[in-house]
C-alpha cells in the first residue's frame, strides 16, 4: 500500500545574527558563516547561544568581517531543511556572497553540520564539523567540499570514532578533508579551535567553484 498527500509545514527559529561594524558603509557583498550550537544550548532563550564559539567572541570582543548567524534549537537537534530555508532568508535579505557561505558546528552542531552540508552541498565553500558524527553513506556527496573536521582524542561524550569513520570515508570518495586531533583534549574540542586566527583565514579562503 502506498500513502501520498503533500504537506506544507511552517518552521520558527530563533536566532543570532551578528553583522561585520562596516556592512553599512559599503555595498560589498559579504562572506556567511552558520553556526551551529551543541545540545547545552538548546531551548527558548536564544541568549544561551553565546555560551560557546562565535556567538560568544562577538560578545565579548565585537563582530567578525564575516556574517554570522547563530540560530538556536529547540531541543530536537538540527533539521537541515530548516537551516536551508534560514539561509534562503537571510542572503535575500543582507549581502551575502553566496559564493563564500560555510557552516560549522559543536557537538550536536557537529553532527548537524555534517547533515547540513549532505543535504546542500551545493550551497557550501566549506564546512567544519566539530566533535561530531555523519552518515558515512554521505560521503560521496561531500567528497568535492573543502572539509576541516576537529576533534578531541579523549572526548567522552562523542567517541573520536565519528569524525574517524567520517574522514576516511570521505577520502575513500576521493575527497581530501583535513583532520585535526586534540591529544589530550575530551569533549570541549571547539574553544581552541574558534580561538585560532589560523581556523577563520582558512575558512574564508575558501569559495564555491
Amino acid at each position: 500500500m502506498t500513502f501520498e498527500k503533500k504537506i506544507t509545514v511552517t518552521a520558527r527559529i530563533e536566532y543570532l545574527l551578528s553583522l561585520p561594524a562596516d556592512y553599512e558603509k559599503s555595498t560589498k557583498r559579504w562572506p556567511l558563516v552558520l553556526f551551529l550550537h551543541g545540545s547545552g544550548e538548546s531551548g527558548t532563550d536564544v541568549n544561551r547561544v553565546k555560551r560557546h564559539g562565535p556567538p560568544k567572541i562577538v560578545e565579548a570582543k565585537g563582530p567578525y568581517s564575516f556574517i554570522l548567524v547563530s540560530p538556536q534549537s529547540s531541543g530536537r537537534g538540527w533539521d537541515p531543511e530548516v537551516l536551508n530555508s534560514l539561509l534562503d532568508s537571510i542572503s535575500s535579505e543582507y549581502r551575502v556572497d553566496k559564493d563564500r557561505v560555510y557552516v560549522t558546528g559543536l557537538s550536536m552542531g557537529g553532527f548537524g553540520t555534517w547533515a547540513l552540508a549532505a543535504a546542500h552541498p551545493e550551497k557550501f565553500a566549506a564546512i567544519a564539523p566539530i566533535c561530531g558524527g555523519g552518515n558515512v553513506a554521505d560521503a560521496a556527496k561531500l567528497a568535492k567540499l573543502p572539509i576541516w573536521v576537529f576533534h578531541g582524542a579523549k572526548d567522552p561524550t562523542v567517541p573520536i570514532k565519528r569524525s574517524e569513520e567520517m574522514v576516511e570515508a570521505i577520502k575513500a570518495a576521493g575527497g581530501n578533508p583535513k583532520f585535526t586531533v586534540y591529544p589530550e583534549a575530551g569533549h570541549d574540542s571547539w574553544t581552541v579551535t574558534y580561538d585560532d586566527p589560523e581556523f577563520y583565514s582558512w575558512l574564508l579562503a575558501q569559495k564555491r567553484p
